[in-house]
C-alpha cells in the first residue's frame, strides 16, 4: 500500500508520516508544495525521510499561485466575511490538484492530510480530491478516535516529536499554529484560542514575521505606484513584475510599514467561530489598488452587480468549492467584468494604513467636464434631473396618497 501525505514539516505532519507508516503497513511519500513559505522549506526532504518517508517532493508553485489562484481572486475583489483576505483557503486548491497528480504519478491509491476534523482545510482538501480524483481514497487520522486518542493535543504531538528528534517550530512555551505562504501567514490555535488575548504587545509581538507593527513602522510615509492590465497589476513603481514578482514586491514594501495584519473571529465552514490572527500585507495594497482602478474604469451598473456576487464568491473559495462549477461561472463573469480595468494607482503607505492619492487610466470613464461643477459644457444637462427625478418619485407619492406614505412615528422608535 502507498500512501502520499500532504506534509508541511510541521507539527502535524510530522507526526503523521511516522504513525502511517505503522498504521498501514504502508509506504510513506510525502508531498510539500512550495507556494511562498520560504525557508519553511529547508530541510523537509530530510526531514520526513527522518520519520520514514520513502520518497519525498517538492514542488515549486510559487508562480502558479500567483497567476492561477491570487490574481484571480483578487480580480473578484473577494474578502470573507468583510475581513479574510483567504490566505490559506486559496492555496488549498492548489495543494490538493498536485496532491492528486502526484498520487497518480506514484501509483498511490490513498492520500492523506493533516487537516484537524474541526478545522476548514480538510473540507477544502477533500473537496478537491472530490472534483479530480473520485476514485481516491483519503485518509483523515484527526477524525480517527486511534489517532485522536493517542494525541489528545498539541502537547503530546509536541513530546512525541522531542522523543523521536524531529525539530518542529513550536514549543510548550509558545503554542501555536501558522500557516505560510506567499499572500499570507495565519496563527491560530494555542495561546490565540481566547478571542481576549493581545498578540501585539511588547512580550508576544515577535510571532509576527511579515510585518512590522504600526507603532514600529517608518515615521516617513512612502508612496507606490501599482499599474493594472484587465484587472491585474502588472507593474509596481514602473518595474514590470510577474504575479509573483508584485506579491513579493508589495509584501516587502506592506510589511515595512506594518500594513496587513487582521485579527478576527471567523465562521468556519463546519460550523463553530474561530479566532484567527493573519498578515496580508501585499494582499491588503494590491486589493486596495484594484478597487480603485474600478473605480474609474467599469460602468457602473456591472460593478454593482459583481459587487453582489463577492460575498458567494469568497464564500465558495473559503469553504472549499474553487473546482464547483458554481465557482467557475461566477469566475468567468468577473474576468469579463475585467476587460477595461486598465489604470495606475498611486498609494500612501503610512503606520499601517493605505491611503489613495492619485489614479489615472487611458481609458478612464471619469469626465471631468461631466463632474465638474462649474459651468463647463458637457453632455449633461442639469435640466434633465427634473424629469428624472420625477419620474422616480412617481412610485413614492402612490404610496404617500394611497397608504399614507412612510410610518414616521414607527421610525423615530
Amino acid at each position: 500500500m502507498k500512501i502520499v501525505l500532504a506534509y508541511s514539516g510541521g507539527l502535524d505532519t510530522s507526526v503523521l508520516v511516522k504513525w502511517l507508516k505503522e498504521e498501514y503497513n504502508a509506504e510513506i511519500v510525502t508531498f510539500a508544495a512550495d507556494v511562498g513559505q520560504q525557508e519553511e522549506l529547508d530541510g523537509l526532504e530530510d526531514k520526513a525521510k527522518a520519520t520514514g518517508a520513502v520518497k519525498h517532493y517538492t514542488l515549486d508553485l510559487v508562480e502558479e499561485f500567483a497567476s492561477d489562484f491570487i490574481y484571480p481572486m483578487m480580480r473578484a475583489n473577494a474578502i470573507y466575511e468583510g475581513q479574510y483576505y483567504l490566505g490559506t483557503s486559496i492555496a488549498r486548491p492548489l495543494i490538493g490538484k498536485h496532491h492528486i497528480e502526484i498520487a497518480r504519478q506514484e501509483g498511490a491509491t490513498h492520500v492523506a492530510h493533516g487537516a484537524t476534523g474541526k478545522g476548514n482545510d480538510q473540507c477544502r482538501f477533500e473537496l478537491t480530491y472530490a472534483a479530480l480524483a473520485p476514485e481516491i481514497e483519503i485518509i483523515s487520522p484527526w477524525r480517527m478516535d486511534k489517532f485522536r486518542q493517542a494525541f489528545p493535543g498539541r502537547k503530546e504531538m509536541i513530546d512525541w516529536c522531542r522523543q523521536q528528534g524531529v525539530n518542529v517550530e513550536a514549543s510548550a512555551s509558545k503554542p501555536y499554529s501558522m500557516d505560510r505562504n506567499l499572500l499570507h501567514i495565519s496563527y491560530e490555535a494555542g495561546i490565540l484560542e481566547d478571542p481576549w488575548f493581545d498578540p501585539t504587545t511588547a512580550e508576544n509581538k515577535g510571532m509576527f514575521k511579515l510585518s512590522v507593527s504600526p507603532e514600529d513602522a517608518p515615521d516617513q510615509a512612502e508612496y507606490v505606484e501599482l499599474d493594472f492590465e484587465k484587472g491585474d497589476c502588472v507593474a509596481v513603481n514602473g518595474e514590470a513584475l510577474s504575479p509573483a514578482g508584485v506579491m513579493l514586491k508589495l509584501n516587502a514594501l506592506a510589511g515595512k510599514h506594518g500594513i496587513g495584519r487582521v485579527d478576527l473571529v471567523e465562521n468556519r465552514f463546519v460550523g463553530m467561530k474561530s479566532r484567527g490572527v493573519y498578515e496580508t500585507p501585499g494582499g491588503t495594497i494590491l486589493l486596495h489598488a484594484h478597487k480603485q482602478a474600478e473605480s474609474l474604469t467599469l460602468d457602473r451598473d456591472l460593478e454593482h452587480l459583481r459587487d453582489g456576487l463577492i460575498p458567494k464568491y469568497a464564500e465558495l473559495v473559503y469553504n472549499g468549492f474553487w473546482y464547483a462549477p458554481e465557482r467557475e461561472a461566477l469566475q468567468a463573469f468577473i474576468d469579463e467584468s475585467q476587460k477595461s480595468v486598465s489604470a495606475t494607482v498611486r498609494l500612501k503607505l503610512y503606520k499601517g494604513n493605505v491611503i489613495t492619492v492619485g489614479r489615472k487610466s487611458p481609458v478612464s470613464l471619469y469626465d471631468e467636464n461631466i463632474a465638474s461643477m462649474e459651468g463647463v459644457k458637457s453632455d449633461y444637462n442639469p435640466d434633465d434631473a427634473s424629469g428624472f427625478i420625477h419620474l422616480q418619485g412617481l412610485r413614492l407619492r402612490a404610496r404617500a396618497k394611497a397608504q399614507g406614505g412612510p410610518r414616521l412615528g414607527d421610525l423615530r422608535k
